[in-house]
């Protein structure tokens, strides 16, 4: 079933404190907040963005996510373990790529939201500016109320 329908997603069977099998679910709304945990992290970011375009071993992604080598480690398991990248292993370098394009899509579809959210700024700061610069006239002009 669609997990669009389906609000919950089963985690699997668990035992009972009487060993019986206990089905465990929570809810995909939770399931969301974790994997947006997951990407709330900077570096991870930068790093997602990097394999959206082309697979990185990790000596290349130091110098472009500029943070020291175990933290970048540190920052791949924790993709990894989320399943947003994939590793190979070709002699002594780690490949790393994504699972899914849709991850990229994802990033793009971010960066559209935040473009729209910026561009609302921009504007309310330049209405700000201008409101500001008529205040300063009128009170130079010795029109301003007090």
């Amino acid at each position: 079933m669609c997990s669009v329908l389906r609000p919950w997603v089963e985690e699997g069977p668990r035992r009972d404190d009487e060993g019986g099998v206990v089905r465990v679910s929570r809810p995909l709304y939770q399931l969301k907040a974790e994997f947006f945990k997951t990407l709330g992290h900077p570096a991870r970011i930068r790093v997602l963005e990097l394999l959206s375009q082309r697979e990185h071993a990790v000596g290349e992604m130091l110098h472009e996510v500029g943070i020291e080598a175990a933290n970048l480690s540190q920052q791949l398991a924790v993709l990894r373990r989320a399943g947003l990248v994939v590793t190979r292993k070709e002699g002594s370098n780690v490949y790393y790529s994504l699972t899914s394009p849709e991850v990229a899509e994802l990033l793009a579809v971010a960066r559209s939201i935040l473009t729209g959210v910026l561009s609302g700024q921009i504007e309310l700061l330049e209405d700000l500016r201008t409101v500001t610069g008529r205040r300063a006239g009128a009170e130079g002009a010795g029109l301003s109320r007090g």
